[in-house]
């Protein structure tokens, strides 16, 4: 991981528009603190999906198409804590369906407090971790047989540049066989006075969270960022629909990465970009799968209609 995440670090840096990837928010501390976020009031993203996974559990289970009679795979891509899975869990359980829980996970720290969650409060359901890319571990899967059930949860899809996003879903369904489900979670496009404040919460935490890249490159790359000398910068673009998140420098400073033997130049005011987050609607979901073998089967909306869990079938 460190030699990956070195030369992300060099790569990004190294741009005209210097960018950190997001996917590097996650250790210990960013875990923590994304947990905190998912609690905050200004937060909602997850409260609605959480609302539908909680309260419209058989209408996901009925649009999924499952059968009792039927073993699958249930493979959640970057599970996290399952606060939301787990509903979904719980109703399968008692409604005696088959099948093996595999949440994947870039972070170790993350799984293993998932684990062990699961084995107090859900002993009897199969849970099969798995850490590392989610692609290698599909490739890992593909030729099993048993059908599966791929979450993609958290509106996560929109972290993603909309051609990558496109090419990411083409990959899931190479990944899969005819009629194999996913449910995919976005949040859906609304007015800045909604959207901003999620990214920009008023205790900081948000803040503390994108800045904790910078913290993580000083402890495991020997880097000197002071981070009284960076700030957490979110943009919102209501009629593109789509959030973004900054570092930005308040000063003119050279930081140096003793284990890459580089420096980096900061004018004041320049930023470092580290996050998107898109936001969607119809149109543009039928665009990111327009060249996949995936349909769109159903639509589940939480009772604001702020989000929509899409329920795909691959064909």
């Amino acid at each position: 991981m460190t030699n990956t995440f070195k030369e992300d670090v060099r790569k990004g840096l190294e741009q005209p528009q210097k960018t950190l990837p997001s996917k590097y928010f996650y250790d210990k501390k960013g875990d923590a603190l994304f947990v905190e976020i998912m609690n905050l009031p200004e937060y909602y993203l997850t409260r609605c999906e959480l609302e539908i996974f909680k309260n419209k559990t058989n209408a996901l289970i009925k649009a999924l198409q499952l059968k009792t009679n039927t073993h699958f795979e249930l493979i959640e891509l970057g599970a996290g804590d399952g606060l939301k899975t787990k509903h979904l869990l719980k109703a399968l359980k008692d409604q005696h369906f088959n099948f093996e829980y595999i949440p994947i996970d870039i972070s170790a720290n993350a799984l293993q407090l998932l684990q062990q969650d699961l084995n107090k409060t859900l002993p009897d359901i199969a849970v099969t971790p798995k850490q590392g890319d989610y692609f290698e571990v599909l490739a890992s899967l593909k030729h099993n047989n048993n059908p599966k059930v791929i979450l993609f949860l958290g509106s996560n899809i929109g972290n993603m540049e909309d051609a990558i996003a496109q090419q990411f879903i083409y990959n899931l369904g190479a990944n899969l066989q005819k009629n194999d489900m996913l449910l995919l979670g976005v949040d859906l496009i609304k007015p800045e006075e909604i959207v901003l404040p999620a990214y920009n919460d008023s205790k900081g935490i948000t803040a503390q969270f994108n800045l904790n890249i910078l913290e993580r490159i000083n402890n495991e790359l020997e880097a000197n960022f002071n981070l009284d000398y960076f700030e957490h910068l979110p943009k919102y673009d209501a009629v593109k629909g789509i959030a973004e998140s900054y570092i930005l420098s308040t000063k003119a400073q050279t930081v140096t990465i003793k284990a890459m033997n580089a420096t980096f130049d900061f004018d004041e005011g320049e930023k470092i970009h580290t996050e998107i987050s898109r936001k969607y609607n119809d149109k543009l979901i039928h665009n990111v799968i327009a060249n996949t073998d995936f349909t769109i089967e159903d639509k589940i909306l939480d009772s604001k209609a702020y989000f929509a869990d899409y329920i795909l079938k691959r064909h």
